[in-house]
């Protein structure tokens, strides 16, 4: 009998510690989906694909809707926040210092499609995002042409492949040192002003600022992208480094 109970014993702390261990998630990540202007059909299929990702990468994933919750307090165990298809102002200035103090501890930030067309006056968040959104031309397919493919999440990708999207124009670089992933083909496309980003009309990109890290990509207006898996791992990618600094 004192065999069969401390074997009981040894099994509780076993199962503790493997329940524990499993507890355990990579990191924590917030992701706003604020909106104060253009609101994407594809909303709600960008959270739930967000939530299978943390399911799939063994993450926590915190759902902001509510950006009023955000101050030091709550981001001190955060890790990275990710802006999904926001649009407008949707922070105020003790939310924006706050967030700026986030990024400049180390941590990191995801800009999803219209997270370029968020906060246009808040000169500091423009530099975080490194350009952001002028104008588009109608949904439509163009070719590919990647840049970096040794970036978390870009080797699923090819130059020269075909993608359906609505192709933003970005104005000029905010900050210098931004690092391209991906651009796209101008002339495999209807652009709504030609050339006007120069040679190279890039898509994605990330780079270090302010102590921290900045991830962003202009792929993700339809519904239908977030269950292409290419996608799915181009978010994931850009995640895995915002939030961990690892390449």
């Amino acid at each position: 009998m004192k065999l069969v109970k401390k074997w009981l014993a040894v099994a509780c702390i076993i199962c503790s510690c493997s329940s524990s261990i499993s507890a355990q998630k990579q990191f924590k990540a917030v992701l706003v989906t604020a909106t104060r202007g253009w609101q994407h059909a594809s909303g709600h299929y960008g959270v739930e694909a967000l939530k299978q990702l943390a399911d799939r990468n063994n993450f926590d994933l915190i759902i902001q809707e509510d950006p009023g919750l955000i101050n030091d307090k709550f981001l001190a165990s955060v890790h990275v926040v990710i802006f999904l298809n926001t649009t407008g102002n949707i922070f105020d200035s003790a939310q924006q210092k706050a967030f700026e103090r986030f990024i400049q501890s180390g941590k990191g930030y995801v800009g999803i499609h219209a997270a370029a067309d968020t906060e246009y006056d808040w000169a500091w968040y423009t530099q975080l995002v490194g350009r952001m959104f002028v104008s588009h031309p109608m949904i439509q397919t163009t070719r590919l042409q990647v840049i970096d493919d040794n970036f978390p999440g870009m080797k699923t990708f090819k130059t020269g492949q075909l993608w359906t999207d609505e192709w933003y124009e970005y104005g000029p670089e905010k900050v210098t040192g931004l690092k391209y992933l991906m651009s796209i083909d101008e002339k495999s496309y209807n652009p709504k002003k030609p050339g006007s980003m120069g040679d190279t009309h890039g898509i994605s990109w990330y780079h270090q600022f302010d102590g921290g890290r900045a991830f962003y990509t202009g792929l993700g207006h339809l519904p239908a992208i977030y269950s292409d898996q290419q996608f799915l791992d181009h978010i994931y990618g850009g995640i895995y480094w915002a939030a961990l600094g690892k390449l």
